[in-house]
């Protein structure tokens, strides 16, 4: 156990910039304090006290603003930061190695039981007020911008922003693993190729624009010396 909360101080230093001692973390860390509740909670569930189990969550949820379901499983260096208004359900997996912002929800859309919420691969990364709903798997070294909305399965090691949300960037499985880490799942260079397709669509029809100016002007020149030479003939037959 003091193995994990090791490991749970450590990678607070390892993805937050702002954290300086280990004391603060410990004192001042609401997502470090609700993983603490959820450990204890998780172990109550399991052992079969499922009133006990929630009611740790209850007072997990009302001393840091996160709400953990104690049938929820969270794996090893899971970061959650800042933290209020996070929501994980029932039968959500966390893989080891993520973080989540605040504001996100690992949330169901089924009233059926069994397998409702999704579950997420390793190292793992959900921007502030993501939602991913459903029971699929979102793949190793994801990234699920801010305020994206998910509601289907995520490749390994792909980049979804938007509502609903689209892959907007794509790496290999092999590379998925040793990405180099983007706070809220962005990154100074990410391109949507949506806007890529806007912007050159926009610049096509420029072009057609400039190319039908070009086609009234040549035919206004055209229609000039047939227009001089009808008033000339009309005279003449005066």
């Amino acid at each position: 156990m003091f193995r994990k909360i090791r490991e749970d101080i450590q990678c607070v230093f390892e993805r937050d910039p702002a954290a300086r001692t280990v004391w603060e973390v410990l004192t001042c860390y609401p997502g470090f304090h609700a993983l603490q509740f959820h450990r204890i909670s998780h172990g109550l569930w399991n052992a079969g006290f499922k009133w006990l189990g929630r009611l740790g969550s209850h007072f997990g949820r009302f001393f840091t603003g996160i709400e953990i379901h104690p049938g929820a499983t969270i794996g090893r260096r899971v970061f959650i930061d800042h933290g209020m208004g996070v929501v994980i359900g029932e039968t959500a997996e966390i893989g080891d190695d993520c973080t989540l912002y605040h504001g996100v929800t690992l949330g169901g859309v089924s009233w059926n039981q069994g397998k409702r919420h999704p579950t997420l691969g390793k190292g793992v990364v959900v921007g502030a007020g993501a939602k991913i709903l459903g029971p699929f798997i979102v793949g190793d070294g994801a990234k699920v911008g801010s305020n994206s909305v998910v509601v289907k399965a995520v490749p390994p090691g792909a980049t979804v922003v938007g509502i609903p949300a689209r892959v907007v960037e794509m790496n290999s499985k092999s590379e998925a693993g040793r990405m180099a880490f983007d706070a809220y799942a962005v990154s100074a260079d990410l391109d949507d190729p949506l806007n890529r397709v806007i912007q050159a669509l926009g610049t096509r029809s420029d072009d057609i624009d400039g190319r039908l100016e070009e086609i009234l002007l040549r035919i206004q020149a055209l229609e000039t010396p047939a227009e001089e030479s009808g008033r000339r003939s009309a005279g003449s037959q005066r």
